[in-house]
């Protein structure tokens, strides 16, 4: 069991957790700092007076940048746990499997801090003593906002022409449109959609005129194609999901801070080409909260495309309609990637 050091990338992990859906998944912690307590138990004195610590101190961070997670190895603590012990920004980690303090090299019986950043890169480790949780905070609220890192996407204007973005508005208009799920896993890993307003509000539209369809593809073959290429030295030879959407200003339609290859479903998905087809709308902008808080909003006909792996939001729309196109671009590499990964997962059933 190595430890982890400043500086090294952050283990990721999905384990029980005090949310709404009672897990969690570490990769959508990107975005803001991220203070881990690890603790044998919240019944050990040393850990409660941490814990108690915290407590007293959440008022002081800024949640839209930091949040905390207790990490406890107790699963006697995961049953006395009561929801009036919750407050924003803090949730608990029920690790009696250990899989958290092994991922972080923390031993059961230990007491420590480790901060992650908002690029999920290790940034403190600290052992637990008198004044440790007094100093993680403030090192933690001494951070500089994260807003203006450079973003690892291209912006490409003029990847469709204006008439060719208003037949595809048009399409949209006059066919049956549905709203759009989240797409997630069950407990078994296999793909499933579930539809959450909370945190995705869309409609989409599946393109089946088969002109369209190639009318599309060909322009994203000419244009986009090539510039992926160069940027990222990655062919891709194939795309799915030819879906126009549309976030209405009407129920701010918005989508959060989510990644496009993490489920099996969608494992084979290289990159995402989000091109805008209208500009009329206020708000909407896509960002990358790993990165910055900068928004990105081409213009109409111009797209923006990145790695499926990087954690991105689009922020409500508050005017207006957004009008989008959205497909991925993939390869036969990838999809025998995902393929023999699923296959390997489904054997170890």
């Amino acid at each position: 069991m190595r430890p982890v050091l400043v500086g090294d990338p952050a283990p990721l992990f999905v384990q029980h957790c005090t949310t709404q859906w009672g897990r969690y998944s570490f990769d959508m912690a990107a975005g803001r700092y991220s203070i881990l307590l690890f603790v044998p138990s919240l019944h050990n004195p040393a850990a409660r007076r941490a814990y108690d610590h915290v407590r007293r101190g959440m008022d002081t961070l800024d949640t839209a940048q930091s949040h905390v997670f207790i990490v406890s190895a107790d699963e006697k603590d995961h049953a006395a746990h009561t929801p009036d012990a919750d407050m924003p920004g803090l949730l608990f980690l029920w690790d009696a499997d250990l899989l958290v303090h092994n991922l972080y090299g923390v031993a059961a019986k230990s007491c420590c801090w480790v901060v992650v950043d908002p690029m999920m890169r290790i940034a403190l480790v600290a052992e637990n003593g008198p004044q440790a949780a007094r100093r993680v905070l403030e090192w933690t609220r001494a951070q500089p906002p994260h807003q203006d890192g450079p973003i690892p996407a291209l912006l490409l204007p003029n990847v469709l022409e204006p008439e060719f973005c208003n037949a595809l508005i048009h399409y949209y208009q006059t066919q049956e449109t549905h709203l759009s799920a989240v797409l997630t896993q069950g407990r078994d890993g296999s793909p499933l959609n579930v539809t959450d307003l909370s945190f995705k509000r869309r409609r989409d539209c599946t393109l089946r005129d088969a002109y369209l369809v190639q009318q599309l593809q060909a322009r994203i073959i000419r244009r986009v194609v090539p510039e992926i290429t160069k940027s990222f030295q990655c062919t891709v030879t194939q795309m799915d999901r030819m879906i126009i959407s549309c976030y209405d200003g009407a129920d701010r339609g918005c989508f959060g801070p989510h990644r496009d290859n993490t489920v099996a479903g969608a494992a084979h998905r290289l990159f995402a080409i989000s091109i805008n087809l209208n500009d009329a709308f206020e708000g909407g902008d896509l960002i990358f909260p790993e990165f910055s808080a900068r928004g990105f909003r081409p213009p109409a006909g111009g797209a923006v495309i990145f790695s499926c792996a990087l954690l991105h939001a689009v922020r409500p729309v508050t005017a207006g309609r957004r009008y989008a196109c959205l497909p991925f671009a993939f390869n036969a590499e990838s999809l025998a990637r995902a393929r023999q990964a699923h296959a390997q997962a489904a054997d170890t059933k």
